[in-house]
């Protein structure tokens, strides 16, 4: 028996094609894609009107609150393809000291191997199961690379994966321990991507880098769907969401899109604000400059390293999403990242990764310049568990051999 039947029945698929997210070219479903022949990331198409009749909004808000209760708009065909580790909902906690009274945090800590990661991962290696990929490549910060370790060595992917340099030493150690070859490079991410791609086009491995292969965008586009769950089917009025390669902000603004078509939602869309580090903003400066592409950010450097990506292949998808809503594409230094951090942890008890404090750094900077006000409702994206990351030991040692006066405690 498939040890994950109990997660999903086997059901109709509702996909009906891929497509070109730059010139709408349309590629056939169940056929192994990378980029399309434009070089541009490809786009998961349903059949909406379909999935309208077959699955209305009631029966989906009674089924179990984990990323497979989406299964009509997720791509997986059959559940013995389906590679879980039980990826549940996660929370929404009120930010209400450190951020203010309608700011929430979305805590994707909570995943497996503990990040957003997860979501994106489980859905790409489940249909590279299901298309027979054997072996796969691919470059990381830090936080993707355990992602994808755990899941395909779950199915028995053959992995590698190549970091830069710096990747903190936990991360290193995690996808080490959970089966996959780890390499570092002495570079950045885009030095690791261009490794696996020229080993990809000599034939050694599948290119799992971010954006592709199509099928991280339908994992990260969960976020969306379940945060419009969550709301009661009403977005928020913003979104902080930490920018690098950008997947999970083109999925969430896909899943609205998706939403809407169904009926499920209305028009309203929230600003989306792509989060960005003061030493690697490449969409912050495509963004002031009105252009549609990045260029490569040289010399990156920030302490949030899941952002720290030079150059984003879906770079124009991301700008597209945040001048659409009427949203900003921001940087924020290390200092204040650092310090929402802290302030996060010390007022409210919770603990951020580097990148989601970077989303509440950006928040306050918004609010002081008046591109949203305490009365919206935000919603910033914790894109990782804290305690991931080294953090100052504020610790007082007691010594037992001493008298300890209680009163001084």
């Amino acid at each position: 028996m498939n040890p994950n039947t109990n997660l999903v029945a086997e059901r109709p698929c509702f996909v009906t094609h891929l497509e070109c997210s730059m010139t709408g070219e349309r590629y056939e479903a169940d056929q192994l894609h990378g980029l399309s022949r434009a070089g541009k990331p490809l786009l998961v198409r349903y059949d909406l009107d379909a999935i309208r009749a077959a699955a209305p909004r009631a029966m989906v808000e009674a089924r179990a609150t984990d990323l497979w209760r989406w299964r009509e708009l997720l791509p997986v065909r059959h559940t013995r393809d389906i590679v879980s580790l039980g990826e549940i909902e996660t929370p929404l906690i009120p930010l209400t000291k450190a951020g203010g009274p309608n700011v929430l945090v979305k805590d994707e800590g909570r995943l497996p191997t503990g990040s957003f990661k997860a979501r994106g991962l489980v859905m790409a290696v489940s249909m590279a199961k299901a298309l027979g990929v054997t072996k796969i490549a691919m470059p990381t910060n830090g936080n993707a690379g355990a992602a994808l370790a755990a899941y395909a060595t779950r199915c028995g992917i053959e992995t590698i994966v190549l970091c830069p340099d710096d990747t903190p030493e936990i991360n290193v150690r995690e996808i080490a321990m959970q089966g996959a070859r780890v390499y570092r490079v002495n570079g950045l991410i885009d030095d690791c991507g261009a490794i696996v791609a020229r080993g990809a086009a000599e034939g050694r491995w599948f290119d799992f880098s971010t954006l592709k292969e199509p099928y991280r965008i339908e994992g990260k586009k969960t976020m969306g769907l379940e945060l419009a769950a969550q709301l009661r089917w009403e977005l928020p009025d913003a979104i902080f969401y930490p920018t690098g390669g950008g997947t999970g902000l083109i999925g969430m603004w896909k899943a609205f899109a998706e939403l809407e078509a169904l009926g499920w939602i209305g028009p309203k869309r929230p600003k989306m604000f792509a989060i960005q580090a003061s030493g690697c903003a490449p969409i912050v400066r495509a963004f002031e400059a009105g252009v549609e592409h990045a260029e490569r950010w040289e010399d990156a450097s920030t302490v949030a390293a899941g952002i720290r990506v030079p150059r984003a292949v879906g770079d124009f998808l991301i700008l597209r999403a945040v001048r659409e809503s009427g949203g900003q594409a921001m940087a924020v230094g290390d200092p204040a990242i650092l310090r929402a951090v802290d302030d996060a942890a010390r007022k409210d008890g919770l603990l951020l990764c580097p990148e989601g404090g970077a989303t509440l750094a950006a928040y306050r900077e918004a609010l002081r310049l008046g591109l949203i006000d305490e009365e919206e409702s935000a919603v910033l994206f914790n894109c990782a568990t804290g305690l991931k990351y080294p953090m100052p030991d504020a610790s007082k040692t007691l010594d037992r051999h001493q008298p300890i006066d209680l009163a001084t405690l």
